[in-house]
């Protein structure tokens, strides 16, 4: 009842006003604004990624750019909480307007552009960290990198980010940053994973602490295309793959005016299709390499339907805008249901 009050006044303001008003209140508040509206997940507790989590169901990155709500964001149910993307450099994004609420499809569309502080403003946030729930990190390139060099740029954030994150996320697979999706094809994406699975190998065996690397890989691809990313992520070294990110399709847009703005879009519309990418990701690793699900969970069914499709875990962040953190206990529930 509290969020449903909170999201009327919310939906009333401009998307993007209204995100960042949203987590100003949080990082102001995070005990009182995880008390209002946290509603009680289940306990599920799963060892996974070396990572102890007390359910299946985790924040997306994108909704925390810059780490802002961590302590929050932990108290409202997650298992694991994502932030990012982060780049080396800090960068303002695209032009505004730049998000759009497609309320009667439960959907997103933004072209943000990896709007973030730059990964050194991050740092004191993932320290401050307490050990509630375990806070992954995003990492991207400056949108000025020219993609032969993209490597140094996640090679930075790697070595900034690694020893504070529980994992880390290789996003290669944001719609609004130019050519970033190049980084997933056969010319690019061994050399890229390579890299940084060497970083990570040298890092982990300074520290004597292995944190664990996963790729975020786009709905847009075929299915010969998934399986060939996948198979050479598992190759290189990445310990996971994140199945989706958004999407520059517009499934059962046709009628909608906003969908001709140019960018990602996410929320419900996005569920076959990350779907179905998700099942061509499993079906060319195999069962028992780690698979996050995301795109288009709106509710507990969805969350349950990733995991019978290979998902080890789930994330949520347009569901997540639209249900409240309601969602994340009605997720937890039906991931903690017995697969058959």
């Amino acid at each position: 009842m509290i969020y449903d009050l909170a999201r009327g006044a919310l939906f009333a303001l401009d998307a993007e006003l209204a995100h960042e008003l949203t987590l100003t209140a949080l990082a102001r508040m995070p005990r009182l604004a995880a008390a209002a509206f946290a509603a009680r997940a289940p306990d599920d507790p799963v060892e996974i990624l070396g990572l102890q989590l007390k359910n299946r169901v985790g924040l997306a990155a994108g909704l925390d750019k810059n780490g802002v709500a961590i302590e929050a964001f932990q108290r409202m149910g997650f298992g694991f909480v994502e932030v990012g993307t982060v780049t080396p450099r800090p960068q303002p994004g695209n032009p505004k307007p730049r998000m759009f609420r497609l309320a009667q499809h439960e959907a997103l569309i933004n072209r943000l552009g990896f709007n973030n502080h730059g990964v050194d403003a991050l740092l004191p946030k993932l320290r401050a960290v307490r050990g509630r729930v375990p806070v992954g990190v995003n990492i991207g390139k400056n949108f000025d990198t020219p993609i032969e060099h993209a490597g140094d740029d996640y090679e930075h954030c790697l070595r900034k980010v690694y020893p504070h994150a529980a994992y880390v996320t290789v996003n290669i697979s944001s719609p609004n940053t130019r050519n970033l999706r190049d980084l997933q094809g056969a010319e690019h994406l061994g050399g890229l994973l390579r890299q940084l699975a060497f970083v990570r190998d040298a890092l982990a065996q300074d520290s004597g602490r292995r944190v664990p690397l996963l790729v975020k890989i786009a709905p847009d691809l075929s299915t010969e295309e998934l399986r060939a990313l996948a198979e050479t992520a598992r190759e290189c070294g990445m310990d996971g793959i994140i199945a989706t990110n958004t999407t520059i399709q517009r499934p059962g847009l046709r009628d909608t005016p906003l969908a001709a703005e140019v960018g990602g879009l996410s929320g419900a519309p996005v569920k076959p299709l990350a779907l179905a990418a998700l099942r061509a990701v499993r079906a060319a690793v195999g069962r028992d390499y780690p698979l996050i699900g995301v795109g288009g969970i709106v509710a507990g069914a969805d969350a349950r339907e990733r995991r019978e499709a290979g998902a080890d875990l789930v994330q949520v962040y347009t569901g997540f805008i639209y249900r409240g953190p309601a969602l994340v206990a009605d997720c937890a529930r039906a991931m903690a249901a017995r697969v058959h």
